[in-house]
């Protein structure tokens, strides 16, 4: 099959429009150089057709592609567990700004941790190795037996509880050192109660949430 064409006709259009019939492609598909652009002549005396070259763009060939940076994170979490002596399957899920990898295992009290510790140190670990040299982050979130959203309502009800006795009391309630993500469930569920407010005070690891009645 031709790869270029000349074609001719009375203006540029026309020769342009018969040179892509005899390719039979599309014009976003052509490379279109103008040889000449005609002339009338005198009286029609003398007439130059107009000629152009018209040639099929070439393939666009995909560049290989790197491994996707979840396939890193699995493969430095299979690793991590490999050496623990934990036998683990990962699924895998895309999510807005990046990936959430689920881990199953005989062993999950091990992965997870005190207070998900384990699970929050890997995840950590995982999203260093994604996003190193990376030109944009991409966010790796770990969890296994549905952990994240039940820990998330432990603490939503823990905050109902104590908000309550703040009120009931009056007094201010200062509750246990938390993770930043912990505290920040915490003043959520709170924030547009009218009874009381929080804040948060100390420095980290030992840093913890305030519940104070208005």
């Amino acid at each position: 099959m031709m790869d270029s064409v000349q074609g001719t006709g009375k203006t540029v259009e026309e020769a342009v429009e018969n040179a892509l019939k005899k390719l039979q492609i599309a014009e976003k598909d052509a490379d279109i150089t103008i040889e000449s652009e005609g002339s009338r002549g005198l009286f029609g005396i003398g007439s130059k057709p107009a000629v152009v070259k018209v040639a099929k763009k070439p393939a666009v060939v995909a560049a290989e592609k790197k491994p996707e940076k979840k396939e890193a994170a699995v493969e430095f979490i299979r690793g991590v567990c490999e050496r623990m002596g934990i036998s683990v399957t990962v699924e895998e899920t895309q999510i807005d700004d990046g990936y959430r990898l689920t881990l199953k295992s005989d062993t999950m009290g091990t992965l997870i941790g005190y207070r998900g510790d384990t699970l929050d140190a890997l995840q950590y670990l995982s999203n260093l190795v994604v996003n190193r040299n990376a030109k944009e982050y991409t966010r790796v979130m770990l969890d296994s037996e549905n952990y994240r959203s039940k820990r998330q309502h432990t603490l939503e009800r823990l905050a109902a509880k104590y908000a309550k006795r703040a009120r009931e009391t009056g007094k201010s309630i200062s509750l246990e050192p938390m993770k930043p993500y912990e505290r920040r469930v915490l003043h959520a569920t709170l924030q547009n109660n009218e009874y009381v407010t929080t804040y948060s005070e100390g420095e980290e690891p030992y840093r913890r949430v305030v519940i104070k009645p208005r």
